[in-house]
């Protein structure tokens, strides 16, 4: 039992447990607030709202993609931001606007089929190891391989290495915690409670010759489980438990289960990667939590409307384009999503989400070369696994394929708190992460017409995405490349070294600067952005 517990240990220190924690939140819009006005490193778009109003700047509305799970459009603090299709009408079945998707009122979803949405899938490590494994699991002499399948073989080797490693630890935490919760139940026993807590273990004292026997066959567990219920009682501690087990059973049966295999109901040729009209209008899926608080972020109620919550753009309409399900996004999906975002109007695509591995990236590379041609600027979030983007991958990336050329519209967006230090989940890369922006309890709308605290660079991204759109409702004129090189000229320099991102429970934090963290050396300014899209436009 004690492996199991440091088990225990480790699912706290990764935040899947949370076991008697209670630590504050900030304000709910901190995002917004400035370090000039408020003194917090959020990203300054109300003061910055405030100068373009005081010089009298006129806004034109901008249409923002979100690429993601969904979007609650009729959230009460969304409804009113959320893009109409001007050519679409509504509910009658038809294409109106011959785009080749049929009331496509509000966006599209690509992971939907005729009757329902995918609601789980793999994680694209898991579709590899099962696509190569087709051809690949019983070869016994990889010399007789002609060349180009020996390239393709060798992949083979290093995508199963990676995924019986993965798919056996988390089948080995799963056991474990399984069996910790039955020993649980068997110190209810010794200890003669239904429920025991902290004190009950410590003054617990067997005197017949069968208990003696059990708490010593128990052992050290005593203590160690004493560690974990300050507080708290032995109840509480499964119910968290329960929730690291069901956490755990979505990888173990959807997303590493070689045998498990959505894609049949989206009723695509999946294979064809030239397939683009697939899919259905459904943005919600069967939960659109993610998405819905990205869009808050961006454009959630700034006034007329009484709400608790406020979006950094004040005339931006979300476009709600659906390819996320509970796994990895698929490729083909992305592209799709990218070119009938940018074919629909889009002029900024936020995309918060990513993956360790890619099935086709040429097919998104080309999409995103398509985003840049039509002048669309593209923000993805760096992803949240503590770990140094220029040496792991975190797909979609701005690089080609097979290239030294990098996208000219892309911006790689981290997570940072309200004092301006990375989040300690976000990736980062000197030479691979753009900027920093709030990702730490970012307070935004989910569904059923609530709200919540959210951490990730998947709510960094959106402040980014939220400031380039400010920045295009008022400078019209700027292109996407301006936007971005605005925004990265204007970032707020933080010159103290900060905490290097780490895993939770890290005993002695190392130092970084900021430059060894992200290209600009800084995090998000929509104010200062503001004051130079005015010095350069001239106004």
């Amino acid at each position: 039992m004690i492996k199991h517990l440091r088990q225990l240990s480790a699912l706290l220190a990764l935040g899947i447990l949370s076991i008697n924690a209670n630590a504050q939140n900030p304000a709910k819009n901190w995002q917004n607030k400035s370090i000039e006005q408020d003194s917090v490193y959020g990203t300054g778009s109300d003061k910055a709202i405030e100068l373009l109003k005081s010089k009298g700047v006129q806004s034109t509305t901008v249409i923002v993609a979100v690429i993601d799970n969904g979007v609650c459009v009729n959230h009460p603090a969304l409804k009113n931001h959320i893009w109409v299709n001007p050519k679409e009408i509504a509910g009658n079945k038809a294409d109106d606007d011959h785009n080749g998707y049929i009331d496509d009122v509000n966006g599209w979803d690509f992971i939907g089929g005729k009757d329902s949405s995918v609601d789980k899938d793999n994680i694209e490590l898991t579709r590899l190891y099962r696509e190569l494994g087709k051809k690949y699991a019983t070869t016994s002499n990889a010399d007789k391989l002609s060349k180009k399948d020996k390239l393709e073989y060798a992949k083979y080797q290093k995508v199963k290495k990676a995924f019986e490693s993965k798919q056996g630890a988390y089948q080995k935490q799963y056991d474990g915690l399984k069996d910790f919760m039955d020993n649980i139940d068997k110190i209810k026993v010794v200890i003669g409670k239904n429920d025991f807590n902290q004190e009950d273990m410590d003054a617990y004292k067997p005197t017949d010759s069968v208990m003696i026997k059990t708490k010593e066959r128990l052992g050290r567990n005593f203590g160690m489980l004493s560690s974990f219920m300050k507080g708290v009682t032995a109840d509480s501690i499964k119910k968290q438990i329960k929730g690291g087990l069901d956490y755990l059973n979505t990888f173990l049966l959807y997303q590493y289960n070689v045998n498990f295999d959505p894609r049949p109901t989206v009723g695509d040729n999946y294979a064809d990667i030239t397939q683009k009209y697939y899919g259905n209008n459904d943005l919600n899926g069967k939960t659109a939590g993610h998405g819905t608080h990205v869009s808050g972020i961006i454009s959630g109620n700034r006034t007329g409307v009484a709400s608790t919550q406020e979006g950094i753009a004040d005339n931006v309409k979300i476009m709600g384009v659906r390819v996320v399900p509970d796994g990895d996004e698929r490729d083909k999906d992305v592209a799709n999503g990218i070119r009938y975002a940018v074919d629909n109007g889009a002029k900024v695509i936020n995309m918060s989400f990513g993956k360790g591995w890619s099935y086709n990236k040429k097919a998104v590379d080309e999409a995103v070369k398509y985003a840049e041609k039509h002048d669309v600027l593209l923000v993805h979030a760096a992803g949240n696994d503590n770990q140094n983007n220029d040496s792991v991958d975190n797909f979609p990336t701005r690089r080609y394929e097979n290239s030294h050329k990098q996208a000219k519209n892309w911006i790689e967006v981290g997570a940072s708190d309200v004092n301006g230090k990375p989040g300690s989940f976000s990736n980062y890369g000197k030479n691979s992460v753009d900027l920093f922006a709030p990702g730490v309890k970012i307070y935004s709308s989910i569904p059923d017409s609530g709200y919540a605290y959210f951490n990730g660079t998947s709510m960094a991204s959106p402040c980014v995405a939220g400031v380039a759109a400010l920045i295009r409702e008022y400078f019209p004129k700027l292109s996407a490349k301006q936007v971005r090189e605005i925004l990265m000229e204007s970032v707020t320099k933080i010159t103290a070294l900060v905490p290097k991102p780490a895993p939770r429970g890290t005993k002695t934090p190392v130092l970084v600067s900021y430059t060894d963290l992200c290209i600009s050396g800084g995090t998000i300014n929509a104010y200062k952005a503001v004051q130079l899209a005015l010095k350069k436009s001239g106004k």
